[in-house]
């Protein structure tokens, strides 16, 4: 190859890389069959049983899914129960599928599984509907049922996976709307997790390998070489044990057994430019994000990313394949552990540590595993990471006995009822010692993010006495659900209901959310 041929060459794949929309990334794959030969050979073994591994162009559609699912719910009427739990936006019914033995043990772990979140990473739902198969049909899987109350929600976000986008209709994007709630599919599906109540909750994504970021490192650019990442949570306010038990019992038994078969895997980590160099960040401390919602509502919580956003069907029963094997491992996981999940659930419920409102990734220097795209080799490459799973706390507040809202934030109570969150209301005219926010610096001028007017305020805490009325909440903190309560309640906290602008604000007010201390 002359040199002009192998500098256009360059230019052409630095130009798909800064404008990789989705159009264009779903016209062209951007990896080479050498690349997918060298590292990602497909699995065989996976079986053509779920509609989209039955054809050769395209992944299960909508149509093909409500057929799939009606089969076994028909099969099996005694073990399997479909549901709708609402509508999308476009008006498609969401379905929901409940897999269980019906047997009346009191130690039955619950485990909530979901997929399709984005539109645009089929892998998700396709690795839920071959897991459905494989728990029904394969005698290896059949026990599992008998100690596990199983949910799948395979496709939550139909109107973006018909038209294989990562939003939904709305163009919000359902994996940052988890605590401000403004898409209908969200709060159908809040309302239906709210109701399931699970031991452990995980969420089926694909991530892209081919970043814009990558064509600038190394000498020609670079691919990610990994098949599955784990993401869970980093949030300090997700009790300690909960934290090290998904880390050192679900993800290192997962590893293993993705260990096992040749599936390259780590923590979950993507690329950001900061000050115009590129760095990495690992973890996820933000309760937008589905692994720590599902944490701090009260689960073992995990988010999995699969190679294959952006390469088509690339390597697709591989790509299934890993979603399955995490599945199943931690499905497997869960039935030979439950007391001690159980014990250790009751015991992270009782805690009373002070709260972290607000915190910061630990910096380093690391190294990761990649593809050289010109040398097609796994390189080691030196990069800065940002750790939320090491999160510092910067500001740190008590944990209130309660708090209390005011009845005229109708919006913030409709949410926390959406989310199942208990409250107390109040019946008649009290007169309450609580401690009130005083907004002593207010910034909004901010971009819109996910088409919400964001605010940032610092507050002080003021000791006062105040009238409530009939209609006024309080909302206790002896709840499962508490240490989501904490993240939607102090203001300065990045996913509060203040933060997000959903009860607006300004400099000197006195918010109407209290806290009680007895």
């Amino acid at each position: 190859m002359n040199n002009n041929n192998f500098i256009l060459i360059r230019v052409f794949i630095l130009i798909l890389f800064l404008f990789n929309s989705d159009y264009i990334i779903s016209q062209l794959n951007p990896q080479s069959k050498k690349v997918t030969n060298t590292f990602f050979q497909d699995f065989e073994e996976i079986q053509a049983v779920t509609p989209g591994l039955k054809k050769k162009k395209g992944f299960t559609n909508y149509e093909e899914l409500v057929s799939f699912l009606d089969k076994f719910s028909i099969k099996y009427p005694e073990k399997v129960k479909i549901k709708y739990i609402g509508e999308s936006q476009k008006g498609k019914k969401i379905p929901i599928l409940y897999l269980s033995d019906n047997n009346e043990s009191k130690n039955k772990l619950k485990v909530w599984l979901q997929g399709g979140l984005h539109g645009d990473e089929p892998a998700s739902t396709e690795s839920l509907l071959y897991t459905l198969h494989m728990l029904l049909e394969d005698k290896n899987y059949l026990h599992l049922t008998q100690k596990l109350d199983i949910a799948i929600l395979p496709m939550a976000n139909i109107d973006g996976f018909i038209k294989n986008k990562r939003y939904a209709a709305n163009s919000l994007d359902l994996n940052r709307d988890h605590t401000k709630l403004m898409a209908i599919e969200t709060q159908v599906i809040k309302r239906e997790f709210a109701e399931f109540d699970p031991h452990v909750a995980l969420d089926f994504h694909e991530y892209r390998p081919y970043r814009k970021d990558f064509a600038q490192l190394s000498s020609f650019g670079i691919a990610s070489i990994y098949d599955l990442m784990f993401l869970h949570s980093g949030n300090l306010n997700v009790p300690k044990n909960i934290r090290t038990i998904v880390d050192t019992l679900f993800v290192k038994n997962a590893k293993v057994e993705l260990d096992s078969l040749g599936l390259t895997n780590r923590h979950y980590m993507k690329s950001d430019k900061i000050l115009g160099e590129i760095q990495f960040s690992t973890g996820s401390n933000t309760a937008r994000s589905s692994s720590n919602f599902f944490a701090l509502s009260g689960s073992y919580a995990t988010l999995f990313e699969i190679r294959g956003v952006g390469i088509g069907k690339t390597s697709f029963k591989r790509r299934v394949g890993s979603g399955f094997s995490v599945a199943t491992s931690f499905l497997q996981t869960a039935y030979d552990n439950i007391d001690f999940l159980l014990d250790e659930l009751d015991l992270a419920n009782k805690h009373s540590e002070n709260i972290v409102v607000t915190s910061e990734r630990s910096v380093y220097s690391d190294t990761i595993l990649a593809i050289d795209l010109e040398s097609n080799q796994i390189i080691k490459l030196p990069i800065i990471m940002r750790d939320a799973k090491k999160s510092k706390p910067i500001l740190e507040r008590s944990r209130p006995v309660f708090y209390a809202l005011k009845s005229n934030n109708l919006n913030v109570i409709k949410k926390i009822d959406n989310l199942g969150i208990e409250k107390i209301e109040i019946k008649s005219d009290t007169i309450i010692q609580v401690e009130k926010y005083l907004v002593v610096n207010f910034k909004n001028d901010f971009k819109p993010y996910e088409k919400m007017k964001m605010q940032e305020v610092q507050t002080e805490i003021i000791n006062d006495k105040i009238k409530f009325t009939e209609g006024d909440v309080l909302i206790p903190l002896e709840q499962k659900k508490s240490n989501l309560i904490v993240e939607l309640m102090e203001p300065e906290a990045p996913n509060s209901f203040i933060s997000f602008g959903i009860m607006k604000t300004n400099l000197e007010d006195i918010l109407t959310v209290y806290r009680i201390n007895n």
